[in-house]
């Protein structure tokens, strides 16, 4: 084979790589914006347009998969000029979306003019599939050649001139942009927006007809595949933010790890393919023997490769110093912060080391929150109704007798017991660590035999239980803030349709105050589960309601003032009659009752109620939404009333 000849292989196997690799970034981009929100028009145009790029390349594709039937080739380079007809006017139609975005909504005339071209489009697609109006095609070997005819000129002025439409619009949108980054945003799309148009525009119907094979003409087209990629890339960038409901920089990451991990991943096993495929042999195997092996390796190479270097791309491009530092924190908490049963499951799993390295039939481990004592976890012959029926009084003395004898066993009732102290310093207290739970083993003998030479074992069992309990004490405080301080949080990228410039009906109008029934559910739900203390209704923003507001010239405090507003919505949930615990009709009131009013525990609240604890969890999330109506209709009658 001459050099030329290799050359010309090379780089016809390279624009196959590049025109496949416009076909899977323009595909995943839809799908990534297919996933996104398709309410808002600009990312539905933006997703007109990608997929006009995927139809055009995605024909090329098949067509360089192999030889076919000359009438099926001219039939797939007709369904092409789908992709190319709309193209224009999806583009004009992402200009127009995105202009509107700087507060220059259409008022219907330049929407009319998007259906109307939308109708052209169709109208030169009917015409290049089924008659030679545009073009015509002539086979020659395994090439396709088109031929200019009389219509051809006319979408020609229809792209071109739409075209320099939507660069004026797009120059417009940046210059109405008053902030920096909205204009450099603009900047980019403006830059990058007829990329796709031109990459796909047909050419071969303006230049003389040349052999396909030149390497000039395939330097050219590889040049202008590159380019296409490189843009479809860019211009996905500033696209992102429109329509989204999460902050910046999820944005940025989401995009730098869905580029990576997808669009990445399939163009890096494309090339393999193709390239392995066409060597003769290697490691003494012929390339398609070969092909198998090589695409795993590097799919797997590449993901442990993004594993590794993910993070310090986004510390590189995403994150400032600032926002890094306070990352890392956040990682940091999610890394240390268990759930309740994963620490149960640490737990348990403590206890059965216990048991089996030291023989005993069962082992358990209570908690105390100062007043109240509740089995954890048990396991073996041990039963939680043993525990509870025995006398918790007699058991406190026992323990307040031991106080301050970490690691000393003590018999009580039929087990052996050892106090679990919190080195934390207690609230409003002097003492430097405080009881809260209590681990025991069931053994025959009145005091557990532990080897001398196993005591430091037990007491490292002992110390892992401890700060397990201590842990789980920690981040259950933690979690009660964060679920009281979380609905609260009110600047969020969801309110971004608040600020998103579109013409409204002046007749219709909304109470300044009144948020979503979705935000009022979690408000409520965060109100009662705090209802006796903390942020939850301390801080809550259902203090602005103005049920709530009037009610505080009686109430004295705020937090008193919307706790009777919630009692009063409670109350009208309340059935006549006489309660019962067991009548369907007093399933919601009964929970709001016992469960938040009374502050009792589930198991308080699911035993007197005879209900299991699924039934409890999915009745009370209807409770909390009956509770969230009841509101929102108090707060529309005083509305109405004012």
């Amino acid at each position: 084979m001459s050099a030329e000849a290799f050359m010309s292989s090379v780089i016809q196997s390279l624009n196959e790589i590049l025109t496949a690799a416009n076909v899977i970034i323009a595909a995943s981009l839809l799908l990534y914006n297919l996933t996104r929100n398709l309410n808002n028009r600009v990312t539905r145009s933006s997703a007109a347009v990608l997929a006009c790029v995927t139809i055009a390349y995605l024909v090329d594709v098949f067509g360089s998969l192999g030889p076919v039937q000359a009438s099926a080739h001219a039939w797939a380079t007709r369904i092409q000029w789908i992709g190319i007809a709309f193209i224009p006017s999806a583009l004009f139609h992402l200009a127009d979306t995105l202009l509107a975005t700087t507060g220059l909504p259409s008022r219907g005339r330049r929407r009319r003019i998007v259906r109307i071209l939308y109708v052209l489009s169709g109208v030169f697609s009917v015409a290049a599939l089924f008659t030679d109006s545009i073009f015509t095609v002539t086979i020659r070997g395994n090439n396709v050649i088109l031929s200019p005819q009389f219509l051809f000129p006319v979408f020609m002025a229809f792209f071109l001139s739409l075209s320099i439409t939507i660069f004026l619009f797009m120059d417009r949108a940046r210059r109405r942009g008053l902030t920096r980054t909205s204009r450099r945003r603009m900047a980019y799309l403006q830059f990058a927006v007829l990329t796709p148009a031109i990459g796909i525009f047909p050419f071969s119907l303006l230049l003389p007809q040349t052999e396909p094979e030149s390497l000039g003409i395939l330097l050219l087209v590889n040049a202008a595949n590159f380019v296409v990629i490189l843009m479809l890339i860019f211009l996905s960038y500033p696209l992102s933010f429109f329509g989204s409901d999460k902050p910046d920089r999820v944005v940025k990451v989401e995009l730098l790890r869905f580029l990576l991990r997808g669009p990445g991943t399939g163009m890096l096993a494309l090339a393999t393919i193709i390239f392995t495929t066409q060597a003769t042999r290697i490691m003494g195997l012929s390339g398609e023997d070969f092909m198998p092996f090589a695409v795993v390796s590097v799919v797997m190479l590449w993901q442990w490769s993004i594993s590794l270097g993910l993070p310090f791309l986004e510390k590189v491009l995403i994150y400032s110093d600032d926002s890094n530092e306070q990352l890392a924190k956040l990682q940091d908490l999610s890394d240390r912060v268990l759930t309740r049963p994963d620490l149960i499951q640490l737990i348990e799993a403590t206890l059965r080391a216990i048991s089996d390295y030291f023989r005993v039939p069962g082992a358990f481990v209570l908690g105390f929150d100062g007043q109240n004592i509740e089995v954890i976890k048990r396991i073996g012959k041990v039963t939680e109704e043993a525990l509870l029926a025995e006398s918790q009084t007699n058991l406190m003395d026992t323990i307040n007798a031991l106080n301050g004898q970490n690691g000393a066993f003590h018999n009580w009732q039929n087990y052996q017991i050892v106090p679990l102290y919190s080195e934390r310093i207690a609230n409003n207290s002097d003492q430097e660590s405080f009881l809260i739970g209590i681990m025991g083993v069931k053994a025959s003998e009145s005091e557990l035999y532990v080897p001398e030479e196993d005591k430091s074992l037990m007491t490292r069992y002992i110390n892992r239980l401890q700060q397990t309990l201590e842990d789980m004490m920690l981040q259950t405080e933690v979690f009660a803030a964060l679920e009281g301080l979380l609905p609260q949080i009110s600047t969020t990228r969801s309110r971004a349709n608040a600020i998103e410039y579109r013409m409204i009906n002046g007749n219709q109008s909304t109470p300044a105050n009144m948020p979503s029934r979705e935000e009022m559910y979690e408000q409520v739900r965060a109100a009662l589960r705090h209802y006796w203390g903390g942020p939850g209704i301390t801080r809550s923003r259902l203090l602005n309601l103005a049920v709530v507001q009037q009610e505080m010239d009686q109430a004295g405090t705020p937090t008193q003032a919307l706790r009777n507003v919630i009692l009063r919505a409670i109350e009208r949930l309340r059935p006549e009659g006489d309660r019962s615990m067991f009548g369907n009709e007093w399933i919601i009131y009964n929970i709001l009752d016992l469960r938040f009013i009374e502050g009792k525990k589930v198991k308080e609240v699911t035993k007197r109620m005879s209900m299991s604890d699924a039934d409890f969890y999915r009745k009370q999330r209807v409770a909390i939404g009956a509770v969230t109506d009841t509101l929102l209709l108090m707060e529309a009658e005083d509305a109405s009333a004012s």
